[in-house]
């Protein structure tokens, strides 16, 4: 039996964990609010994300949690140098909670489902099936 994790997940509801402050969170976020679903927006930006939550979110997605982060970013250059540092769990976990801004991707949960969103046009092939009433039950 798999375990009951912390964030809560509705086959009715689109959960998104994005940025505000980036342009594909703030397009994702347009996506999701103009469609059907009822929707809970979590901006990283403004709203605190546990250790438990992103652990959570990148375990659903296939990922380490590492992979949530993106090395490329000039903010992430400034603080960590251009060598890519080889950091425990933990540590990446630290770098996620003191640097939300660092996440390359949206997240989006659609019932037991999670997805990395990487242009609004990804959502709406995610939404399409449940909007045409073929998952509505």
């Amino acid at each position: 039996m798999k375990d009951m994790g912390v964030i809560s997940k509705n086959k009715r509801k689109a959960t998104l964990y994005y940025n505000s402050a980036s342009s594909i969170g703030k397009q994702c976020y347009g996506y999701v609010q103009a469609s059907e679903k009822k929707v809970l927006g979590i901006d990283i930006s403004k709203t605190k994300v546990t250790g438990t939550q992103w652990v959570e979110l990148a375990e659903n997605l296939n990922l380490k949690v590492k992979d949530l982060i993106d090395t490329n970013h000039a903010d992430f250059n400034k603080i960590y140098g251009d060598e890519k540092p080889n950091l425990e769990s933990n540590d990446w976990l630290k770098v996620l909670e003191k640097n939300p801004k660092l996440v390359q991707f949206p997240i989006l949960i659609l019932g037991e489902n999670y997805y990395r969103l990487k242009s609004g046009a990804d959502f709406k092939k995610y939404l399409e099936p449940s909007s045409t009433g073929i998952e509505n039950q």
